[in-house]
């Protein structure tokens, strides 16, 4: 059972949110996503003018007469919002911990798209699948995934990319808009990565913490990873130490855009101690001048 300060939290997240989608984001949302798809309606026969890359050479070869697919826009997307919950998401050294920022981010995602008439789905994963939520549409299904993301318990604790985007692309028959949501504290799962962003709109969204970045100088100091239990006990005084820990943080990063651009993935990041906001607005603002572009050709 859900305590009344639970609730309470969630109310305030979807109030921000509400307000955040209606008045900052309003009208980014559909520019950035909808339209992007087409599907099949029907075939008919060709009539010059029609575009020869549109023929359907089965129903061509088996009629004797050539003719055309017919696609349409899709109006009704399906945004599919897939969020690592591993114990590294209980971190936070700002104003709150990354699994609050990655609920309020989901919010709303999952706000914008039910007020452009889209189904949202949720996918919470760690080192296995712990909850899939199949996509709807109204708001109390919104206020089932703010709760879902700040009070599901998962029983793992470590991470597994690959087996979400497996089971994502098992359940997710149709195109869908994927929000990959982690930190990416994974290896080995570009592979995974390729072939769920040829089926789907996959958007990976990085949530960080700036002391995964950079050490403080606090002296010595005990730390724990939150996905092995494993401690060490360091002394942040030591420039080299600190030195070698930014270094470090600032290659992984590097690599994990490096898989991001090479697969052709758009991706934004987020940190713990920025407004998300902003981050936002300019990634929905992106997507809207790339697709008038495409539609400019």
């Amino acid at each position: 059972m859900i305590s009344q300060k639970a609730i309470k939290k969630i109310r305030r997240i979807q109030i921000r949110t509400r307000r955040t989608v209606n008045e900052i984001l309003a009208g980014q949302y559909e520019s950035a996503f909808k339209g992007q798809g087409m599907e099949f309606r029907e075939v008919r026969s060709y009539v010059p003018g029609d575009d020869i890359r549109s023929i359907d050479w089965n129903v061509t070869a088996r009629t004797g007469e050539p003719h055309v697919k017919v696609m349409a826009e899709e109006r009704e997307l399906t945004v599919a919002l897939l969020v690592d919950m591993s114990g590294s998401g209980r971190f936070g050294s700002a104003s709150r911990l990354k699994n609050e920022l990655a609920a309020e981010l989901c919010a709303v995602l999952a706000l914008s798209a039910i007020n452009n008439n889209d189904k949202v789905s949720l996918l919470i994963f760690t080192d296995d699948m712990e909850l899939y939520v199949p996509p709807q549409k109204g708001s109390r299904h919104v206020l089932r995934i703010i709760r879902d993301v700040l009070y599901f318990q998962p029983k793992g604790t470590a991470t597994n990319i690959t087996t979400a985007l497996n089971y994502l692309n098992r359940v997710m028959r149709r195109r869908a808009v994927v929000f990959l949501v982690s930190d990416f504290m994974d290896e080995g799962y570009e592979d995974a990565l390729r072939v769920t962003a040829k089926r789907h709109d996959v958007i990976a969204v990085s949530v960080t913490d700036p002391r995964e970045m950079t050490l403080p100088d606090v002296g010595r100091v005990a730390l724990a990873d939150a996905e092995t239990g494993r401690e060490i006990l360091i002394n942040t005084s030591d420039r080299r130490l600190r030195e070698n820990y930014a270094r470090k943080a600032r290659e992984e990063a590097a690599a994990r855009d490096e898989i991001f651009r090479r697969n052709r993935i758009d991706s934004l990041s987020l940190s713990t101690d920025r407004s998300y906001v902003d981050e936002l607005y300019r990634f929905f603002k992106m997507r809207e001048r790339r697709r008038a572009g495409r539609a400019a050709l």
